[in-house]
């Protein structure tokens, strides 16, 4: 079952709480960051979403590495890249309450992804009242959290495509394509 509730401004003074706890600990450990992005609909003012903050923790390639063992630190458990290239995944720890906290690299199509649906959905109140109802539909009679997302999919190519995203990126989003190999 999955639960979508309406905009609580809690959700931002909540990701202020995680975003200085994260930037604490990567600074003490000497990682660059090159910024910590409060994504996903509870960074959207209205937007209904699923009561979890979406956390994206910005680095460069060559920093992943620091970064991880700085949130292995504070008590995440890695679930590595999940099918989705340059953005890794943890579990929380139970002390930080329902987060979805993610290393991704600069300029990645998961981060371009997250921050296109973010901004449009921020831009344009008719586009984010779409998706708020897309989302409380697909949550009322999705069987699991795939469908869940499944359900609302078409909603989202909508979004990204008024965000400019290309086909081809929108392809690899919605998993239509094998995504390259970079090296």
């Amino acid at each position: 079952m999955v639960i979508v509730v309406p905009y609580d401004p809690d959700w931002a003074v909540r990701y202020e709480e995680l975003r200085h706890e994260y930037a604490v600990a990567l600074h003490a450990a000497g990682v660059q960051v090159r910024c910590i992005e409060h994504v996903g609909s509870t960074a959207v003012p209205g937007q209904a979403a699923k009561p979890v903050i979406d956390i994206d923790i910005v680095v460069n390639a060559q920093d992943v590495e620091a970064a991880s063992a700085v949130l292995e630190h504070l008590g995440f458990i890695p679930l590595g890249e999940l099918g989705i290239p340059e953005r890794w995944a943890f579990q929380q720890p139970e002390r930080l309450g329902e987060t979805h906290t993610y290393i991704v690299v600069d300029g990645s199509l998961a981060l371009r992804n997250h921050l296109a649906v973010r901004d449009a959905l921020r831009a344009d109140p008719r586009l984010r009242d779409e998706y708020s109802a897309a989302k409380r539909v697909s949550a009322a009679i999705a069987a699991d959290i795939d469908e869940y997302g499944r359900g609302k999919n078409t909603t989202v190519q909508a979004t990204l495509l008024a965000a400019g995203l290309s086909e081809a990126d929108r392809d690899l989003i919605a998993g239509n394509q094998v995504p390259p190999i970079r090296s």
